[in-house]
């Protein structure tokens, strides 16, 4: 395919789903943006209008600027006639109401209530328990016998495990927490989606409600030492969460503490392959490498495709005026190969000495669990680079098909143990 450039075919082109499932494609599109449109008006078909943001900087700068740019009542990219349908049959704006529909003072209330679980001393804990589970995991690829299929058997699963343990859900609804989020997030991919119908969608939510309220009263009962207990029994205001806050809160961690890590995860291991010399380079010095190798990896994946904002006042962004009320849509694959910013941008680099990647976002909704992010990434790549001493391609590498977030859905691999 070639570069789109005139609307409406690069309005509705950038936002069809199944021009996500291929990586060069878009990235084309976004180079040429940077160079060309840098922030442009789209109007695709059944979307309301929004600004198109592809620079590093002028995403840092709306992101950085919680009071002019929020992310309610808009804070992704939805048809408007599901918008409407969520409005007509729930009497709600949002269907989920998590910290990603959330602003200030609400926003900073619910954030705190968890924050701590993601952060220094409590990950210092964890540390010893990521290591287990990625020995785990390459156990498995040594029992898989030189051939796998690594996003199915191998980076789906992992941080699936971390991120359930911490939160408190049983093993054995991992695969049933993983359905649901693969449902979610990939409505618009062919092979997960649950059905293209739109009350579809709506179900795969009431699911995900289902069990979290039953989790929820669990642990109002038995609280325990897990994330779940926290959500449970934890006060706003001095008064216990709201249902539908609570249900959204699961959800944003059930769902984003897994899948984003996997995606970053399966697309390193990619580049690296990819990229001989850049393994090599890594295999020599694992650990002098493995900090800058890791952000490189999530830079280089940006498996948070998007993120948008709506301004509550006449602003300007990167000189073109934006008027109160209209959206943005902030593009990250295109902020992290901006060519203003990173030396060789399409060049994936493991000591890349530029820590400015904005994978993770930028402000008051920076990601929660971006150090645990790191922290089991870096374990099942030192993990993986000690056991395994040879890797290839063994078939076409797959992506999904969606807009919001995505990443690698098949990487078939042959590999030799040490």
């Amino acid at each position: 395919m070639e570069v789109v450039t005139e609307s409406p075919a690069l309005d509705n082109a950038l936002v069809n789903p199944a021009n996500w499932g291929d990586e060069k494609w878009i990235h084309d599109q976004f180079a040429w943006m940077r160079a060309n449109a840098p922030i442009k008006k789209l109007s695709p078909d059944g979307f309301k209008p929004f600004w198109n943001i592809t620079r590093y900087q002028d995403v840092k700068d709306i992101e950085g600027n919680k009071t002019v740019f929020i992310n309610d009542p808009r804070p992704t990219l939805g048809l408007e006639m599901m918008e409407d349908m969520v409005k007509q049959i729930t009497g709600r704006k949002h269907l989920v109401r998590s910290l990603v529909q959330m602003d200030d003072p609400d926003h900073m209330k619910y954030r705190m209530l968890t924050q701590g679980w993601f952060m220094g001393s409590n990950l210092r804990k964890l540390q010893h328990r990521v290591d287990e589970l990625a020995d785990k995991y390459i156990d498995r690829m040594a029992d898989l016998g030189g051939e796998c299929d690594f996003v199915k058997d191998v980076a789906i699963w992992y941080p699936l495990r971390v991120i359930m343990s911490i939160f408190g859900v049983p093993e054995e609804d991992e695969p049933f927490m993983l359905k649901l989020t693969q449902e979610l997030f990939g409505s618009t991919d062919p092979d997960v989606t649950r059905s293209f119908e739109p009350m579809e969608f709506f179900n795969v939510v009431k699911d995900f409600e289902d069990y979290f309220q039953k989790l929820n009263r669990a642990r109002r009962r038995e609280p325990r030492d897990d994330v779940a207990s926290v959500i449970a029994n934890a006060r706003i205001d001095g008064e216990l969460m709201p249902e539908h806050e609570t249900n959204g809160y699961y959800m944003i961690i059930a769902t984003a503490g897994h899948d984003t890590t996997s995606a970053s995860t399966a697309g390193g291991l990619l580049a690296l392959m990819e990229n001989p010399e850049q393994m090599a380079l890594l295999r020599s010095d694992t650990e002098g490498h493995l900090p800058t190798a890791i952000d490189e990896m999530i830079r280089w994946v940006s498996p948070v495709r998007h993120f948008m904002r709506t301004a509550t006042a006449d602003t300007q962004v990167g000189g073109q005026a934006i008027a109160e009320g209209e959206s943005a849509i902030l593009w990250y694959p295109s902020a992290n190969r901006d060519e203003s910013v990173f030396t060789n941008p399409f060049e994936f680099q493991v000591d890349r000495n530029e820590s400015k990647q904005i994978a993770f976002g930028f402000g008051a909704h920076v990601c929660l669990g971006q150090h645990l992010a790191r922290m089991e990434m870096s374990s099942l790549f030192r993990k993986l680079l000690a056991r395994v001493d040879h890797l290839e391609l063994a078939g076409e590498p797959k992506y999904t098909q969606a807009t919001f977030v995505g990443g690698l859905k098949s990487l078939p691999i042959r590999y030799r143990m040490k």
